[in-house]
Formats: C-alpha cells, sequence, structure tokens
C-alpha cells in the first residue's frame, strides 16, 4: 500500500494529520530543517509527538534537510541522538555529511534524500542507494514517464511530492533568498522570493517566478501501480485546518479510487494559488502552471469542520481483536493489534446468573465498543460458561484496562545501541597562493588571451568541446581542461552526455566538473577525474570527507559561507572556491524567456528579470538545454583580495564567466595579475563576509 505522508509543522497540525487518515507523518525539531518559520517541535514535545503517532500505528518522519556548518555538528549530533531514543523512524536529509552522522550514530533509523538533494535521475538514485540511504524523494520536475522509470529499476523506496507548493527553482539548487536578503532556503530561512513581482527588461507587476500547487489527486492509482512508495503533502507552514482538509482529500482518494469535484473544491477552499497544476507531471510546461495566491474571505463552515476532525474525538485508526473468557475458572480479556502485540488482563470471578446469563454474543457486544479511543475492533472472539455472568462494568473495566496496556507497549520500540559519531578528521589545505581556474559559459568567451592563461584548471561546458574538433584538439594540447556537464540531466538526456564523454575520454579529456550526485556515475564510467562543483552544496568538513571517500578530485565549497568557515573546514579534497562572477541564483525546469513570449528566445543571448528596487537579474541557459539559471546582477568579485584568499588553504579560485563579452573576459584577466579597486556599484563580496542566517 502506497504510504500518505502529512506535514507537521505543529501539535495541532500532527493531530489533524493522523486523525484524517495520514500513514506517516513529518516534522521538524530545532534548527536543522527546512522550515525555520513553522512552529515546530521542542526535543520534549518530539517525544509526546513520536508516542502519539506509533500508538495509532502513524510513523514519524525527522526533517534534517539543511546544511549545517562545523561548529553546529555536535548540536545536530546530539539532535540525531535524542531523535533515535524517541525512536523516530526515519531521517529526511539533505547535507552529506548528515547522511553519514545518522549512520553513525543510529544505523538502525532509516535515512531518506531529501528533494534538497536535488536527486531526479535513475542515476542519482543508485548514488543515494550506495551511500545506505533507503528512500529518495524525487525533485518535483519529474514527468510520470520519468517516475516510472526510476521505479522500476530503483534499488530502493522512492517518495514524490504530491500536492502543494512548487518552488520554481530546482529544490537544493536556489540561492536567490540568500543573495538578496541573507536568507538561506538551504538552511531553511526561505523569503520566498519567488512569490514577488518581476517583469522582463524592466519591472511590472507580473508573477514569472510564482508557480500554482501542484495536485496529482486524479493520479494516485497510476502512481500506486508505478511503484511509488510515498505520496507527500507538502504543507508545514501551512495551519492544521488546511493539513486536515488535505489529508483528508487524498486519503479518500487513496481509499475511493477516484478524486471527485467535492474533494477538488475542498483543495480549492484549503488554499490555492489560481487553482492548482499538474504540469510537470504530465509535462505540459507552460504559462498555465504560473499563479499567485489571492486574498479571500474564510469560510466558517469549512474552518470549523476541519478543526472537528482533530478537536471532536478519537478516529478508530488501529484494527484489533479480541478474546474474552467468562468461565468458572474467572474473567479474562486479551487484546491482539495487527503487528501481533498481545495484552491480557484478568476480570472479577463471574457470578452464577440469578436472572439471565450472560452469553458470548452480549459479551462480544460489550467488549467491541471502542469508542473514544485510537482501536477499531474488527473482530471478537468469546467463551462463555453456561449459567454464569459478570457486570457490564466489569467488562468495560477490563477492556479499558486491557487497551491501556496495548496503548503503553505500541508506544515503545526495540531498544538498539545509539552510538557517538565518529571523529571527523581535519585535513589541511594548501599553504600560499592558490591556483587559478576559469569557466566559460559560451564559446566567444575563449578568447586567445584566456586560452593562454596559465591555469590550474579550464572549465569549459561540454557542449561547446563537442561542437568544434578543432577546437578540441587546441585545448587537449594545452592541457588541464575539464568538461562542465548541465546541474541537470534527466534519464532521457543521459546517454548523449555518456556518448559525449566517452568521446572526450577519447580524445585526450580527462576531467570532468560535476554539480549533482547522479552525474558522478557516469563520470566514473568514463573514467574521468572528478571535480565537485557548487551545486552539491558542501558546507562542513564531514561533507568534504564524504567526497574524499567517493575519490573527487576537488570540490567547489558553498558560496553561502564565510571565509572563516572556508578557512576551517577540513580539506577532505582540494578546496575550490568562486572568487569572481555573477552567482548563479536559480536554475529552473522552464525557459523563462518561452514562458514570456511562447517561444524559446533563449538561443539568441542573453536576457533578464528586474525586480520593484531595479535589480536585474540575467538569465542564461543551462549548459545547451533550455534550462533557465537566473544570475546575481551584481558580480562577486574578490580580485582586490586576493591575499585574503590565500589563507584558506584552498586549491584554487575561480573565476566565473557567464554574461561576459570577449573584451570583458580579457579585462577581467587583467585584474586578476593587476587588481583595480572595488566597485560596489558593480560588484558585491557576496556572502563571504556577511554570512547567511
Amino acid at each position: 500500500m502506497i504510504e500518505l505522508l502529512a506535514p507537521a509543522g505543529s501539535m495541532d497540525a500532527l493531530r489533524a494529520a493522523v486523525q484524517n487518515g495520514a500513514n506517516a507523518v513529518y516534522l521538524g525539531c530545532g534548527p536543522f530543517n527546512a522550515r525555520q518559520s513553522a512552529k515546530n517541535f521542542t526535543p520534549q514535545t518530539l517525544k509526546d509527538a513520536v508516542k502519539y503517532c506509533h500508538i495509532r500505528g502513524v510513523d514519524v518522519h525527522l526533517t534534517l534537510n539543511t546544511l549545517v556548518s562545523d561548529k553546529e555538528i555536535p548540536q545536530i549530533c546530539e539532535l540525531i541522538r535524542h531523535a533515535a531514543a524517541c525512536c523516530v523512524d526515519a531521517f529526511i536529509v539533505q547535507d552529506l555529511g548528515v547522511v553519514q552522522l545518522c549512520r553513525q550514530i543510529a544505523p538502525h533509523i532509516a535515512i531518506h534524500a531529501s528533494t534538497q538533494m536535488t536527486v531526479h535521475s535513475l542515476s542519482g538514485v543508485q548514488m543515494c542507494a550506495a551511500m545506505g540511504i533507503k528512500r529518495v524523494v524525487l525533485s518535483r520536475e519529474l514527468s510520470r514517464e520519468e517516475i516510472r522509470y526510476i521505479c522500476s529499476h530503483s534499488p530502493i523506496e522512492i517518495e514524490i511530492f504530491a500536492h502543494g507548493a512548487l518552488c520554481m527553482c530546482y529544490s537544493g539548487q536556489c540561492y536567490m533568498s540568500a543573495m538578496i536578503g541573507g536568507r538561506s532556503g538551504n538552511r531553511g530561512r526561505c523569503a520566498q522570493p519567488c512569490r514577488q513581482s518581476y517583469g522582463y527588461t524592466h519591472w511590472e507587476s507580473k508573477y514569472p517566478l510564482s508557480l500554482k500547487d501542484n495536485c496529482l489527486v486524479h493520479y494516485l492509482q497510476e502512481l500506486e501501480e508505478m511503484g511509488v512508495a510515498s505520496i507527500k503533502l507538502e504543507g508545514r507552514m501551512k495551519r492544521a485546518e488546511y493539513v486536515a482538509t488535505v489529508t483528508a482529500v487524498y486519503r479518500k482518494a487513496l481509499d475511493e479510487g477516484q478524486a471527485t469535484k467535492p474533494m477538488i473544491e475542498a483543495l480549492m477552499t484549503a488554499f490555492n494559488r489560481q487553482g492548482f497544476t499538474d504540469g510537470y507531471y504530465t509535462h505540459r510546461i507552460n504559462r498555465k502552471m504560473f499563479g499567485i495566491r489571492e486574498e479571500t474571505k474564510e469560510d466558517p463552515e469549512w474552518l470549523q469542520a476541519a478543526r472537528n476532525s482533530y478537536e471532536a474525538g478519537e478516529t478508530q485508526l488501529v484494527d484489533i481483536s479480541f478474546r474474552g473468557v467468562v468461565s468458572v475458572d474467572g474473567s479474562s480479556l486479551s487484546a491482539t493489534d495487527p503487528e501481533g502485540r498481545t495484552c491480557q488482563v484478568a476480570g472479577p470471578m463471574p457470578e452464577l446468573a440469578r436472572n439471565v446469563p450472560l452469553t458470548g454474543q452480549a459479551l462480544a457486544q460489550r467488549i467491541a465498543k471502542t469508542g473514544g479511543t485510537p482501536y477499531r475492533c474488527v473482530e471478537v472472539r468469546t467463551h462463555v460458561d453456561p449459567g454464569l455472568t459478570i457486570s457490564a462494568a466489569a467488562i468495560n473495566a477490563m477492556r479499558r484496562d486491557v487497551l491501556n496496556q496495548l496503548t503503553a507497549l505500541r508506544a515503545r520500540r526495540e531498544d538498539h545501541p545509539i552510538r557517538k559519531a565518529a571523529p571527523i578528521p581535519n585535513h589541511k589545505g594548501q599553504r600560499g597562493i592558490p591556483g587559478l581556474t576559469i569557466q566559460i559559459t559560451s564559446r566567444d568567451q575563449l578568447t586567445p588571451k584566456l586560452v593562454n592563461t596559465e591555469t590550474t584548471m579550464l572549465y569549459v561546458p561540454i557542449h561547446i568541446l563537442m561542437e568544434d574538433v578543432n577546437l578540441l584538439q587546441t585545448l587537449v594540447r594545452r592541457g588541464r581542461v575539464a568538461a562542465v556537464l548541465p546541474r541537470i540531466v534527466h534519464d532521457g538526456e543521459l546517454p548523449k552526455i555518456q556518448h559525449d564523454l566517452a568521446v572526450l575520454s577519447d580524445m585526450g579529456i580527462r576531467d570532468v566538473l560535476v554539480g549533482n550526485l547522479g552525474l558522478l556515475i557516469p563520470a566514473r564510467d568514463a573514467k574521468m577525474r572528478i571535480h565537485g562543483d557548487f551545486g552539491l552544496n558542501i558546507f562542513n568538513s564531514a561533507s568534504m570527507n564524504v567526497l574524499r571517500d567517493l575519490q573527487l578530485a576537488s570540490a567547489t565549497l558553498s558560496f553561502e559561507m564565510t571565509l572563516p568557515q572556508i578557512r576551517d573546514v577540513s580539506k577532505g579534497v582540494n578546496a575550490e572556491l568562486i572568487a569572481y562572477g555573477r552567482l548563479p541564483l536559480m536554475i529552473t525546469e522552464h525557459c523563462l524567456m518561452k514562458n514570456r513570449t511562447g517561444e524559446c528566445s533563449c538561443q539568441t543571448g542573453p536576457a533578464k528579470l528586474t525586480d520593484k528596487t531595479g535589480a536585474e537579474f540575467p538569465i542564461i541557459k543551462d549548459g545547451n538545454t533550455c534550462r533557465s539559471v537566473l544570475l546575481n546582477g551584481k558580480k562577486l568579485s574578490w580580485l582586490d583580495r586576493q591575499h585574503d584568499l590565500a589563507k584558506l588553504g584552498l586549491w584554487a579560485v575561480r573565476l566565473y564567466f557567464t554574461t561576459e563579452n570577449p573584451r570583458e573576459v580579457d579585462r577581467v584577466l587583467n585584474d586578476y595579475l593587476n587588481p583595480e579597486s572595488f566597485d560596489p556599484g558593480a560588484c558585491t563580496r557576496g556572502l563571504y563576509l556577511r554570512g547567511v542566517e
């Protein structure tokens, strides 16, 4: 049976989810979850929440789906230990280092790869499986055909988001909130800039980044047939009434095999952004997917009905069977739950009946009254010796006592050892001036000056290398060239990448820059040296050492880190830092230009979005695809402070060219060798000084 996984941003929301039929809930505790603005749970209320759920046959998944700094590692280790002691059923994790910590501390608890890991291909799922992960929450951008393919070949469980808010950017790859306001989506503090108004070339009151909420309620049977293990409802930031309504609708749709018009109307009443969309799932990716939240008057009848569903009493969720005995030797009652747990209590000695003796049928009727409890009586077996009776009060007391025992038993879980995490090795970085790496985006940025500049590595998009054999041969002779793979590569696109990697390997290219877990296996198969890009979100020493275990040659540290964090992080592999360029803020499945005009015009050159302050955000393509990359308007620049970067133990600093024309490329190269003074109007220091929340 497919699992219905509901959000619990508070204890009220948790009760709403459970009482309306969720098989599992996911919730946050403390600072390491991606919904810091939700009420969330304290260590004590987490313990209470797990007991409440387990008694009612509901699993609890704890979200640990943010990036963690080195200073926070002791704190998250303590939370993992506490959660394990509370007997949570799974950890939902983004950070590669936290995956390792969970496996060390509580290896008996399942790890689920958060959608923040940006896993969107079978090879990404296989990579997660190799790291000991038991379930992957796929990116929301996948179509039904892609989900089906992954499910049919996956060695581990697959979970998808079925209902709720859609980020415009691939989850885990959005840096917009961090860059423009210091509130990191990767740290659970997203300020939702995608819900703000923007225009093309100049500001307009339009919303080209605000998607309608996802709704797959019509496809639940299809998803179950595919082999999807769990469907997730989004909404830890939403009120308990929303959770109650959406959970109830999806429970009913799963049980009855269809979604009716009243059910859709209930979802609309709970929350919508000018309707819903199934555009990614049905692969109808167009302007109809966009919408904004419109203020409407709340329906008091809906609110009251939603509250009643979890405040008015217990929904009988757990099927149990009873065995009642009334004999000359005494009375007893036992109860057995679906997992085979059995409890038994003894009652009073029966008396000889003066009038009407007790029958098995009468005893069964009295035992079966489980109203007001989480239990639903599905079977009663009785044995009553002739001519005996006991009082209704005695039967009720036995039923109450045996259910109390069963409740206590269901709240407990088997004890497992909870270990300490292994010390994280602190590998020292390189001393002195770091090397120079250069990344280009377009063919014309490969100026003679750039090609002849001495670099530790030159990063060139794979499609540029494949388009021009003469250029490829020139760069191979030059040496120290790495092919840059697109950050997003779906399964249908992978064969071309594999073919191109094989060709490049035969031609003499030995290095590749990879920004997604799903591309590590194809790069290994091509026998390439793998350099990790910023998309892997490396934020701490534990993650660096995971990359060491994975035998990467280098790693680009997150540009959300501060200089002291970068200095102190273990250099388990060679560490690289972006020191110049327009930082990528979003990567979208949508072609943003096509969304404007109805036709793809991203081939004609860069475009831009403009917000209400006049800030501009250029748009480029991800490699040779029609996926859009939204760039920061101001260029990051540390060209004039290279002496500061030399103190960080780095292998290399990178110049990242995106929108620059050939003349600008050459000027930046001159500025690297002969730094000019910093221009705060055109440039930014990024987050290396101020950090993020």
